[in-house]
């Protein structure tokens, strides 16, 4: 670009950034400072700023030092973000990750190792993956093994996945993606491949005995990206009020973060712990009632193990309940994170959202439309979840032993966690019924309790920290989840490695 074309062009940028800030509009921009442009300067590559004292605005001339920044800094970044806090990746696994470099250097310590219980990572842990899920992915990410002999090996891959990839290619190029299998790494639609999503809501159709459409069906990178979709539609004060939305405590920290990130006020409601977690309408009336003083309320299935304990479908509930309740709009989630899957990192997952008002549901399709796609291999497995090998294929009988030996596994070490717990003294834990976790209480020693106090920090921090220190077990702190005030937890991992974490907090 010519000099004078340039001095042009940032004239007229000049211009049109003055009429914004002289139009009241930009006051509350974070790069139009006192009536200043924010432009590159001549080398292209430093950001500064552009004064243009003649027409700066007086009643800009207070601002705070904040205001006057020229850059990003900690003073004037989203204050929503300095909020939000994640518990199951904070300071301790930050301080796990620094151990495990100090280890690494030679520095001695009274154990060896870093055991992280603090984030359900299943194969990280131990947990063997499923190999239909991991051939079929296999077979989608390298096409070209559909003109190799290994194509026809039963070592490599069987029939089953043979007629699933196949399968999967002709619908694919029904549904006119077929690049998705040539090229694992293309865009797909945003809601994701409609061919899976037909699985999905085929697998929820046989699931509850109820029609799924699977224009409902919302594919998204694991459940916490299709939990925030749905989130952000509810960002809207009411009557100068925030919105609210009613989570139980404990929670699952995405809700506590996400909630922080859109600045929306988190209503908590406790269930009993006295009670196996237990929820009561008593309690749900209380903390509705509070937070209608600053807040407007707006209100996994396979690894459920417990003796007397067995998944629920919201959907089914409320269609089986009828008039006004099978109306209420409703979002589900699930993922192939967790249970005996565990493709963490694979991020696959998807809601089902129903009775949603057209016209919300054409915002949500655009809104999901800025994020492109869900990742293009986590779809392909969340089909073999919803669409897994049947009676009579070459892959059933090992896919069906597999996955009954990880759950089998899964209830077993769930009873060990919470025997073992009770066993210790001062700590206790109700049955896990399901899922990855326990959520075992611990009676504080008041000494203990003075000495977190005097460090800033809540009890069970500071339990967690000497935990980490003195035993090499990274375990999330009770408090990033929420819980009655004056008890104290911890949440722990039950993968493989757990037994040995159990006998290390047995011996301290």
């Amino acid at each position: 670009m010519k000099q004078d074309s340039l001095n042009i062009y940032i004239e007229e940028i000049s211009r049109a950034v003055q009429r914004v800030v002289n139009s009241g509009h930009g006051r509350s921009s974070g790069w139009v400072r006192k009536g200043t442009e924010a432009l590159y300067n001549r080398d292209w590559t430093t950001p500064s700023i552009v004064h243009s004292s003649r027409t700066m605005s007086s009643n800009l001339d207070s601002r705070s030092h904040v205001g006057r920044s020229k850059q990003l800094c900690i003073d004037n970044l989203n204050p929503n973000i300095k909020l939000m806090e994640y518990a199951v990746r904070g300071p301790l696994v930050i301080r796990a990750s620094e151990i495990e470099k100090e280890l690494e250097k030679g520095v001695k310590k009274p154990f060896k190792e870093v055991i992280k219980a603090n984030i359900g990572d299943c194969h990280a842990m131990g947990q063997v993956p499923i190999t239909f899920i991991r051939q079929v992915s296999h077979s989608c990410s390298i096409l070209q093994i559909f003109k190799t002999d290994l194509f026809q090996t039963a070592q490599v891959i069987d029939g089953a996945v043979t007629s699933s990839v196949k399968r999967f290619l002709k619908d694919a190029l029904d549904c006119s993606v077929a690049s998705f299998l040539y090229k694992s790494g293309s865009y797909t639609d945003s809601p994701g491949i409609e061919v899976i999503r037909r699985h999905v809501a085929h697998y929820i159709e046989k699931r509850d005995g109820i029609p799924s459409n699977w224009e409902d069906i919302l594919l998204s990178a694991g459940a916490s990206e299709g939990i925030k979709n749905v989130l952000k539609l509810l960002i809207c004060d009411i009557g100068c009020k925030k919105p609210g939305v009613m989570v139980p405590i404990p929670q699952y920290p995405l809700y506590s973060a996400t909630l922080a990130e859109f600045n929306m006020h988190q209503i908590g409601y406790y269930l009993d712990e006295e009670k196996g977690w237990s929820l009561e309408i008593s309690e749900l009336k209380r903390a509705i009632k509070e937070a209608k003083e600053v807040s407007e309320p707006r209100v996994y299935q396979d690894n459920v193990y417990a003796k007397n304990s067995k998944f629920h479908s919201f959907k089914r509930v409320l269609t089986e309940m009828g008039p006004p309740y099978n109306k209420i709009q409703l979002s589900s989630f699930m993922s192939c994170s967790k249970g005996y899957m565990g493709e963490c990192g694979l991020r696959g997952g998807y809601s089902e959202v129903i009775n949603l008002d057209p016209k919300v549901k054409a915002m949500l399709l655009k809104s999901i439309s800025a994020s492109l796609c869900p990742t293009a291999l986590g779809q392909a497995v969340m089909d073999t979840v919803v669409n897994p090998p049947q009676p009579g294929e070459p892959s059933y009988e090992r896919y069906k032993a597999e996955k009954e030996g990880v759950l089998k596994s899964l209830a077993e070490r769930a009873k060990m966690v919470a025997d073992s717990f009770n066993s210790f003294e001062g700590f206790s834990c109700n049955t896990v019924q399901g899922a990855m976790y326990a959520f075992p209480q611990l009676k504080m020693p008041e000494k203990a309790i003075k000495k977190a106090e005097s460090l800033n920090q809540q009890p069970d921090v500071f339990y967690a920290f000497q935990l980490l220190e003195q035993t090499g077990i990274c375990v999330v702190p009770g408090s990033g989840f929420g819980q009655k005030p004056g008890t104290y937890h911890f949440r722990k991992d039950r993968s493989e490695e757990m037994q040995q974490a159990n006998q290390k907090i047995d011996d301290t």
